[in-house]
C-alpha cells in the first residue's frame, strides 16, 4: 500500500510543529523562571516580616533559642576535659535544648523539670531493676527484664490517660518510658550501667538548666501574664460586641444601614474559641515563679472560672447575632415598644463588661462596673414587664416572636454580666487587687483600655501610673448579701 505524498508531508510539518512549540514553551519556561523566583522570595520575605511584626517576642524567642544551643553546645563539645567526662553522651544536652524549650517561661520550666524528674526516677529504678534480674541468674535476667520493660510501659501509658496526668505531666511520663527502657537494655550488654545513668542524668540537667535560666534572664515571656491579659481582653471584646448590639439590631429593622459592616460586634468570636489558649495558659502559668504583679500561688485557676463565664456570656451574644442577620426581623410596631429598654440594657450591660475587663487589665477590685450592673438590672426588669404585659394581645404572633427572642436574651445576658462581676470579684479578693486612691482622675484610670493584646504581653510592668493602697477586699457577692452594690445582688428579674 502506497503513502499519499501530500498526508507524509503533512506529518513531517506537523512533527517539526510540534518541535517547535516544545522548545518554545522552554524557551518561555525559562525566561519565567528568574521572574518566579524572584516573586517567591519577596512572598517569603514579606510572610516573615508580617509574622516577626504581628508578636516581635517571636523573633526574640528564636534568638534565645539559639543562644541556649550555642552555650550548651560549646561548653560541652570544645573543652577536651569536659568532653572527655560525657563523651558521646553530651549529645543529650544539645537534644533537651530542642526539646525543651518552649516560648513561655512556665512551658519551659514545666518540661525542663518533667524532663530531669523522669530521667532521675526512671535511671534509679533501672539500676534497681537490672541487680534485681542479676540475682534470677544467666537464664531468669533477659526474662525478668523484658517482663519490667513491659510492666512499667504498660503502667506508665495508662497514667496518661488520667487528666490531670496528661495536662501537666504527659511529657514527663513519656520520658520516664523511654529512659527506663534504654537504661534497662543498655545495661544488660554493659556492665556500666551506674556511669550510663549518671552521664545521660548530667547532660539532661545541664541542657534544662540552660534552658530555664536563658528564658527567664533574656526577655522573659511569662505565660501567666498572657493569660490575664488574654482574659481582660476577650471580657472587653464581648463589652464592646453588646454595647454597639441594640443600636445596630433597631437601626436595621428600621431600614438603615448599618454602621462598619458589624466588624464591631464580632468580637465575641474569638472569645469562642479561647478555651484551649487558656487552660494552656494557666497550666504553664502554674510552674512559674512569682514576678512581676503576679506573686507565688497566684490563683490561676480563677481565671479560667472567669474565662468560662465570658463564653457563656459570648454564646449569648452569638445568639443576638443570629438574630441581627435572621430573615424576619422585629415589625416596627414591636420595635417602638421595645426599643428603649432592650438599647439599655444592652448598653449598660456592655460598659459594665468593659468596666471589668479595665479592673482585670489594671488589677483592681471591679466595683466600677456596680453602678453599669444596677441599671443592665433595672432595664431588665423594665423589658421583663413590658413581656408580661397585655399589650402583644392584638399584634400578630409572628411580629411578637423576633423581638422577644431578641428581649430574652438580653435579660440573659445581664445575669451572664452579674456572674462574670461576681467571679472576679473572688478573684480580686483572692489575689489580694489594689483598690485604686481616690485622687486617681477617671481619665487616668480609662488610659490604656483599647490597648492591644500584644503589647499588654509585651509589658511586664504596670499598665498605668497609679497610686495604690492595699486594701482589706470583701468576700465574693452573694444572694444573701443586702449592699447596694450592684456586684451584691442577685439578678431580681
Amino acid at each position: 500500500m502506497r503513502t499519499c505524498p501530500t498526508h507524509s508531508a503533512m506529518k513531517v510539518a506537523s512533527g517539526s510543529g510540534d518541535k517547535a512549540g516544545f522548545f518554545t514553551q522552554g524557551r518561555w519556561w525559562l525566561k519565567a523562571l528568574p521572574v518566579k523566583f524572584k516573586a517567591k522570595i519577596v512572598g517569603m520575605a514579606r510572610n516573615i516580616k508580617k509574622l516577626g511584626q504581628e508578636d516581635p517576642r517571636r523573633v526574640v524567642h528564636s534568638l534565645k533559642v539559639g543562644l541556649a544551643l550555642t552555650l550548651v553546645s560549646t561548653t560541652l563539645y570544645y573543652p577536651d576535659q569536659v568532653y572527655k567526662n560525657f563523651g558521646s553522651d553530651a549529645i543529650w544536652a544539645v537534644m533537651t535544648v530542642v526539646l525543651v524549650f518552649e516560648f513561655s517561661v512556665g512551658a519551659t520550666l514545666g518540661r525542663g523539670l518533667n524532663r530531669v524528674m523522669a530521667t532521675l526516677l526512671a535511671g534509679g529504678l533501672g539500676i534497681g531493676a537490672h541487680y534485681l534480674a542479676k540475682l534470677s541468674g544467666h537464664i531468669g535476667e533477659p526474662i525478668l527484664l523484658v517482663f519490667l520493660i513491659f510492666l512499667q510501659a504498660t503502667i506508665s501509658t495508662f497514667f496518661r490517660f488520667f487528666p490531670k496526668v496528661k495536662a501537666r505531666y504527659d511529657y514527663g511520663v513519656l520520658i520516664f518510658i523511654m529512659t527506663f527502657s534504654m537504661i534497662t537494655v543498655s545495661g544488660f550488654r554493659d556492665g556500666h550501667i551506674f556511669d550510663i545513668a549518671q552521664r545521660r542524668l548530667s547532660t539532661v540537667s545541664i541542657g534544662s538548666v540552660a534552658c530555664v535560666i536563658v528564658s527567664i534572664v533574656v526577655f522573659p515571656v511569662w505565660a501567666g501574664e498572657d493569660l490575664h491579659n488574654l482574659i481582660a481582653l476577650n471580657i472587653e471584646k464581648l463589652g464592646n460586641s453588646l454595647e454597639g448590639f441594640g443600636d445596630e439590631y433597631f437601626e436595621k429593622t428600621g431600614g438603615e444601614e448599618s454602621k462598619d459592616d458589624k466588624k464591631f460586634l464580632e468580637g465575641y468570636k474569638s472569645v469562642l474559641n479561647s478555651n484551649s489558649s487558656e487552660e494552656s495558659l494557666a497550666n504553664f502559668a502554674a510552674w512559674e515563679p512569682g514576678h512581676g504583679r503576679f506573686p507565688f500561688r497566684h490563683p490561676w485557676k480563677l481565671y479560667l472560672k472567669v474565662g468560662t463565664l465570658a463564653r457563656e456570656c459570648a454564646y449569648r451574644i452569638e445568639a443576638l447575632n443570629g438574630c441581627l442577620n435572621a430573615d424576619i426581623q422585629v415589625s416596627s410596631e414591636v420595635s417602638t415598644i421595645i426599643q428603649e429598654a432592650c438599647t439599655n440594657t444592652s448598653l449598660e450591660s456592655g460598659k459594665a463588661l468593659k468596666e471589668l475587663a479595665l479592673a482585670i487589665k489594671i488589677m483592681v477590685p471591679p466595683s466600677s462596673a456596680d453602678s453599669h450592673i444596677e441599671n443592665a438590672k433595672s432595664a431588665a426588669k423594665n423589658l421583663k414587664s413590658l413581656l408580661k404585659s397585655g399589650i402583644w394581645e392584638d399584634i400578630d404572633l409572628l411580629k411578637v416572636i423576633p423581638g422577644v427572642t431578641v428581649a430574652s436574651i438580653l435579660i440573659d445576658v445581664v445575669r451572664c454580666t452579674e456572674k462574670i462581676s461576681e467571679s472576679i470579684y473572688e478573684l480580686a479578693s483572692k489575689a489580694q487587687f489594689k483598690s485604686v486612691e481616690p485622687t486617681l482622675s477617671p481619665k487616668k484610670l480609662h488610659s490604656g483600655q483599647n490597648q492591644s493584646i500584644k503589647s499588654a504581653q509585651l509589658d511586664n510592668g504596670p499598665d498605668v501610673g497609679i497610686n495604690v493602697r492595699e486594701l482589706t477586699l470583701p468576700s465574693p457577692p452573694s444572694e444573701n448579701s443586702s449592699a447596694p452594690k450592684a456586684s451584691k445582688q442577685r439578678m431580681g428579674v
